[in-house]
């Protein structure tokens, strides 16, 4: 693992695209910054921190030609090495909500973003950018977000985190050789938060209605059951959940 580390960025994802744009990365290299001006999260949603407390980084994946794999693939194996990363320092039982923001005891604690460029007809470059809430303490008008410190009551190390989190990631994605795609889709759906419980969602519209979690399709959609038993497949900005 290559470790670039700074003090303050507007953006890890951005800086390591630039970097992979301007020469050649290796892959699995990583960006970390102790203070981002710029994050995004999902929906382009702002990810803020406070400085020093937790962890940014960004991780650069190039698809190896002889690697078929589905796209959505790799935010599920992402989520995973990610809550195997916390379960590493934490004894806490951590939830996948969908698309990518890890849970623990119904708050956020991690969220995730990838952004994908074709380079070739076979080669699929990834920039899978990591937030971590590590050591923050204060999370006003966050009333939805919580850290590791607040959920444990001490401080993590947060290099031991980013260590475990990537050899965790690097690891599952080098298995893919070996193991199938579908034992990584069946591992995400044991972690998948709401998963067959009745809740209420919100649709685009703004309108509310009741339904449970059947899966997520393999195209990265969200599939929802209805009172009247009928399922709809939701993609990231049709839908989203209150809780």
């Amino acid at each position: 693992m290559k470790l670039i580390k700074l003090n303050a960025i507007d953006s890890t994802n951005t800086f390591l695209k630039q970097l992979a744009t301007s020469e050649v990365v290796e892959n699995f290299t990583v960006v970390s910054a102790e203070h981002q001006t710029n994050g995004k999260g999902q929906r382009g949603s702002e990810w803020l921190i406070e400085s020093g407390k937790n962890l940014t980084f960004s991780v650069l994946y190039t698809k190896t030609p002889n690697l078929q794999i589905n796209l959505f693939t790799l935010n599920v194996i992402v989520a995973l090495s990610v809550v195997e990363g916390l379960q590493n320092v934490s004894s806490k039982e951590f939830k996948i909500k969908w698309p990518n923001d890890i849970l623990a005891e119904n708050k956020k604690i991690a969220g995730i973003l990838i952004e994908n460029s074709i380079k070739s007809q076979t080669e699929v470059q990834s920039i899978i950018g990591i937030g971590i809430n590590v050591n923050q303490e204060n999370f006003e008008n966050l009333p939805q977000a919580s850290s590791l410190c607040l959920l444990e009551q001490q401080f993590f190390d947060k290099d031991l985190l980013l260590k475990n989190v990537v050899n965790q990631l690097e690891n599952n994605l080098e298995q893919l050789n070996q193991l199938s795609e579908a034992y990584f889709w069946e591992k995400y759906h044991n972690y998948l938060f709401k998963k067959n419980i009745v809740s209420t969602f919100e649709d685009s519209n703004g309108n509310r209605f009741v339904g449970k979690i059947i899966k997520v399709t393999f195209e990265g959609k969200l599939k929802v059951q209805l009172e009247n038993d009928s399922e709809i497949d939701f993609d990231i900005k049709e839908v989203k959940m209150l809780y």
